[in-house]
């Protein structure tokens, strides 16, 4: 693994750069060169220089002729030095407003897979360069209130971070200290947990976090593994399913990935948290998922069980079931925006494998899209669930049915409430397929059932306020 160290005090007096341009007598077709920032690999593809991806620890702040940029309470400002007169700070310390020198975060560029057991601290930003790859029998902890920002690219170059089979993530933040990934446009810096210039909108500047276990999988031919997608086919790291349903990935716990789905070829975006053949001895509780390009969390079989979960402002679908998912996915909350398609969208298994879901205690509130679709012979249980705020009823948007694969005999619906789309008359025009029989009209705000959302307290979505119903 490289791992390029560097104070943040540098960048108060210059970048220094790290070049690692290969043999500059290349072959590549008509003398291709990289734009700045770039660099030229041996295949002449150009990837970016990990010593351009540096965060500024105030990237926003300028100052007046005079004055440098300094840290005070964690916060950054301008500091006159002739305030301070003799003041003189060592390396990796910068002087604040009481002209005391204070110690600022370092920040680690990780551009290679990671082989061996490794802790990230919560003093520093790690950028991902690239695709970094967890292999199999390392262990990567991640201290609470740590920050992971993701390097921008597309195709092979998009930055993500692979837990793969038989490697293990501990990630366990608290309510007050989360663990955030992120793009490296966001200007958070260490001890935030939101930036000041990105928003919901903002979606598609990164990756995203995959976790990859040997629980059973449900593909064509009955296979017992495959490649996730979002990683190509020739790395080995992008394997998962097989026969242990108590595979244990480690733990996710207050964790909050934001602004990714990098598009890596046509309709193929990277989802926000992926979970492939993940097994139930791996934990997921107090997990979000905000602005991102595809979609919000999608689980590729396996049994885990994910509990308190929130996924705002997904591209796509907001919680997506494939290949006979057979966990359960306790207390959960979508909200959607303009791009999304789906609340849920859940589909069966692809080969003889059968498996059951259950969902329970869920909250969806709607806009523009559909809230959601059983497909492919899907099975399992919904309950305790509340659709809201769903505006558009017509084939495809504002209701909730069944494709014509997939009947009432394998689903089990209990407990749904529901407000009327705008333009819908009747429930059976918004619970479709035969769900009716399970749901109850309810105006918003009146409904008995749903999510909890007083535990979601700790996220981006509800620092937002897109939490306020």
């Amino acid at each position: 693994m490289r791992i390029f160290k560097l104070n943040l005090i540098c960048l108060l007096v210059g970048l220094f750069f790290i070049s690692s341009c290969g043999d500059t007598s290349n072959d590549c077709a008509d003398n291709q060169t990289c734009q700045p920032g770039f660099i030229q690999t041996q295949d002449c593809t150009c990837v970016q220089d990990p010593s351009t991806i540096v965060p500024h620890p105030c990237p926003t702040l300028t100052c007046p002729s005079g004055q440098v940029v300094g840290l005070t309470d964690g916060v950054c400002n301008c500091v006159d030095p002739a305030a301070c007169p003799g003041a003189s700070c060592p390396d990796g310390q910068v002087l604040n407003a009481d002209c005391e020198c204070l110690i600022v975060a370092g920040a680690e560029v990780i551009s290679g897979n990671i082989t061996s057991d490794v802790t990230w601290t919560a003093n520093n930003i790690y950028t991902l360069a690239t695709r970094v790859s967890v292999e199999s029998g390392a262990t990567l902890t991640i201290e609470p209130g740590t920050i992971i920002k993701g390097a921008t690219g597309a195709g092979t170059l998009a930055s993500a971070l692979v837990i793969a089979q038989g490697a293990k993530i501990i990630a366990e933040g608290t309510a007050d200290a989360p663990i955030i990934f992120t793009s490296i446009l966001d200007d958070i810096q260490v001890g935030q947990t939101r930036g000041s210039n990105l928003d919901e909108e903002e979606v598609g500047l990164w990756g995203g976090l995959l976790i990859l276990g040997y629980a059973p999988i449900s593909i064509e031919g009955d296979g017992t593994a495959a490649q996730i997608e979002g990683i190509p086919a020739d790395d080995i790291n992008g394997l998962y399913g097989g026969d242990d349903p108590a595979d244990n990935s480690g733990i996710l716990k207050y964790v909050s990935v934001r602004h990714g789905g990098a598009v890596i070829g046509a309709d193929n975006e990277i989802n926000g948290i992926t979970l492939g053949g993940v097994g139930t001895g791996t934990v997921i509780d107090h997990v979000e998922v905000v602005a991102n390009k595809d979609d919000g969390i999608e689980l590729f079989g396996g049994s885990v069980n994910i509990s308190n979960a929130l996924v705002w402002a997904a591209d796509d679908d907001a919680l997506d079931i494939d290949q006979a998912y057979s966990g359960t996915v306790e207390n959960a909350v979508v909200i959607a925006f303009g791009g999304t398609d789906h609340g849920l969208e859940i589909d069966g298994p692809e080969g003889s494998l059968a498996g059951s879901f259950t969902i329970n205690n869920l909250t969806v509130k709607g806009v523009d899209d559909e809230l959601g679709q059983y497909r492919d012979g899907a099975t399992g249980t919904t309950s305790n669930a509340y659709f809201f705020g769903f505006t558009t009823i017509e084939d495809g948007e504002g209701d909730l049915s069944l494709d014509d694969n997939t009947s009432l005999d394998g689903l089990t619906f209990s407990g749904i409430e529901v407000v009327l789309t705008t333009g819908a008359t009747n429930i059976n025009e918004v619970l479709k397929n035969g769900i009716d029989a399970f749901g109850t009209e309810v105006a918003e705000g009146a409904n008995t059932v749903g999510a909890d959302t007083s535990v979601f307290g700790w996220t981006f979505a509800s620092q937002s306020g897109a939490l306020d119903f």
